[in-house]
């Protein structure tokens, strides 16, 4: 059987109140899951930036739980065209 590390098992616990807490806002589910997805790529030995996005997801999922809350922002680097 896997066993998680506990970072791990913090991202997924966050990953599930992001999935609870997008249920009531329409357009949320595909972009958490889209996020989550973006950001599964980086190497698990990359602690400080998975620290990092962890503590940005926390203070995102309290934006999403507050109930005036109609879309989440979102800094990204464009993607460069080649």
């Amino acid at each position: 059987m896997l066993r998680h590390s506990k970072l791990q098992k913090q991202v997924l616990a966050l990953y599930r109140q992001f999935l609870r807490a997008g249920q009531d806002k329409p357009g949320f589910l595909p972009r958490i899951r889209d996020e989550f997805r973006e950001n599964s790529r980086i190497k698990k030995t990359d602690v400080m930036h998975i620290e990092y996005l962890y503590r940005r997801g926390q203070r995102q999922l309290e934006q999403l739980r507050d109930v005036n809350t109609k879309q989440l922002g979102s800094f990204s680097k464009p993607k460069e065209r080649g």
